[in-house]
């Protein structure tokens, strides 16, 4: 529950005060997101010493999940901002740390955990070291941000200006929300996401299911713990990797290799019962390099279709799109799977039908990425017959 309820925060503190950190700058959102973030962690340290289950959701999934949404949000649009020419590697960057967090933070706390243990007063110590130190980090963060000048041009932008892809006209955040182009990318993170987390939710059972035979339950536990930690790098992976190559080839090339591809993949699940170990490693670590990539793609997809005005607050309301994913992901693949459990299934058969709904949701996101084009600039009449004036009117269009 503090958890789901932390990521369903996140995507509504980012809508909430997207525009507040675009106005005020990062330096004071990152200000709020650090006393949010950490302040919902000594919360919870203080629930915990007093046995208050009911505080540990208030202060780490409402007030944490607050200071997630804002720290979000609050990097990526200003190292869009520092490198113009490359929009999607900027992005990738800092959408990778927040993806690759969690490499760090799932040893670290069992760790602290085994140093304090997991009674009450164990966990509150966890919490509170936890909180102290990501303050202090958070803090250097702070001090460091800044914005580049309004002039800034970096010198390969300032060599080449054509070869870079040129942002969309300006539009504030409430103006955009009003387009079509906004709702049909935010079906397609949606869809893109729920299909990972069709993966991900589930990940051990997902593999003990489809390797059983073992020599010992333990080597199967463990084995399953690597597929686990091995997911979780090609997601941080193809945050970067992925949304460095949008630059090259477009948003909308990259999102039809995402989500047509990625399609592909969840058939050779349903088909291949009986894979081979490695051809089943690799189709997942695509698929989750694939989930990752949605994530630090879109910002950049935003900025070539929005401009830079207020791209942080846009992609705050876009993030309600993972909010909604984080939780009607997991429903579908649980309720789905326990189903089949109960029912006596074993195998990958399981997840059949889980796996056929996220080929179907790709798919949809494919047909609302293809439908996707630059909107006009405001309040301008878009010609019907003169393609010429169109073209100038319209920086590019995406991808």
């Amino acid at each position: 529950m503090p958890f789901t309820l932390g990521i369903v925060m996140l995507g509504l503190s980012a809508a909430v005060f997207g525009t507040a950190v675009d106005r005020r700058g990062p330096r004071w959102a990152m200000c709020i997101a650090a006393s949010c973030f950490c302040g919902g962690l000594l919360v919870s340290a203080l629930a915990a010493e007093i046995g208050q289950m009911w505080l540990i959701i208030v202060g780490y999934g409402v007030i944490g999940g607050i200071g997630l949404g804002i720290g979000y949000i609050s990097p990526v649009s200003t190292l869009m901002k520092w490198f113009p020419d490359r929009p999607g590697m900027a992005t990738g960057f800092a959408i990778m740390g927040f993806g690759g967090g969690a490499l760090i933070a799932s040893p670290w706390s069992s760790q602290l955990m085994k140093w304090f243990g997991i009674d009450r007063q164990g966990l509150a110590a966890t919490f509170a070291v936890m909180g102290l130190v990501y303050a202090v980090f958070m803090s250097a963060g702070i001090l460091l941000i800044r914005l580049p000048a309004v002039d800034f041009a970096p010198p390969v932008a300032r060599a080449a200006p054509k070869a870079r892809r040129v942002a969309g006209p300006d539009r504030t955040a409430d103006e955009a929300i009003k387009t079509p182009q906004f709702w049909l990318l935010w079906v397609v993170l949606c869809f893109n996401v729920t299909a990972g987390i069709g993966i991900l939710e589930r990940a051990a059972p997902i593999y003990r299911d489809y390797f059983p035979r073992a020599t010992s339950p333990a080597a199967v536990t463990a084995a399953a713990a690597g597929f686990v930690a091995m997911l979780s790098l090609a997601n941080s992976m193809g945050r970067i990797l992925w949304s460095s190559a949008s630059d090259a080839v477009g948003r909308k090339n990259s999102y039809r290799l995402y989500l047509g591809v990625g399609a592909v993949l969840y058939l050779v699940l349903i088909l291949a019962h009986n894979a081979s170990k490695p051809l089943f490693l690799l189709v997942c670590i695509v698929l989750l390099s694939f989930y990752g990539a949605g994530f630090s793609t879109a910002p950049a997809y935003l900025r070539d279709l929005f401009g830079y005005q207020e791209v942080g607050a846009i992609h705050g309301r876009l993030l309600t799109a993972w909010s909604t994913a984080g939780v009607f992901g997991p429903v579908i693949v649980n309720a789905i799977a326990d189903n089949r459990i109960a029912a006596g299934v074993v195998g990958p058969a399981r997840y059949r039908w889980s796996f056929a709904i996220m080929l179907g949701l790709l798919l949809i996101g494919l047909v609302c990425n293809e439908l996707i084009r630059t909107p006009l600039p405001p309040n301008s009449v878009a010609p019907k017959a003169n393609t010429t004036v169109r073209a100038a009117a319209i920086p590019e269009e995406v991808g």
